[in-house]
């Protein structure tokens, strides 16, 4: 079986994912969202651009800060493959 990429995904959004935490943390924006995190602005920056993927420490880490599921965080991001490496 082909490994398929996430940014190669029709469905995959990481702003979707973004926009929602900074909703349901209530926060002002971007900035702000890096700080919650504990990740550089450019980090959220270039992961809206689909520069960088969401990693597994980050998704682990939106996790902890917001107590979604990592199944409902990828979901979000429109990550809904079976498999992933």
């Amino acid at each position: 079986m082909e490994q398929q990429s996430l940014s190669s995904l029709k469905s995959y959004n990481p702003n979707n994912l973004l926009d929602v935490l900074i909703e349901k943390m209530k926060l002002k924006n971007d900035a702000a969202l890096s700080r919650a995190l504990a990740v550089a602005p450019p980090v959220i920056s270039k992961i809206r651009h689909r520069r960088l993927p969401v990693g597994a420490s980050l998704l682990i880490r939106m996790h902890e800060v917001t107590d979604m599921s990592i199944k409902e965080l990828r979901d979000l991001m429109g990550d809904r493959r079976e498999n992933y490496y």
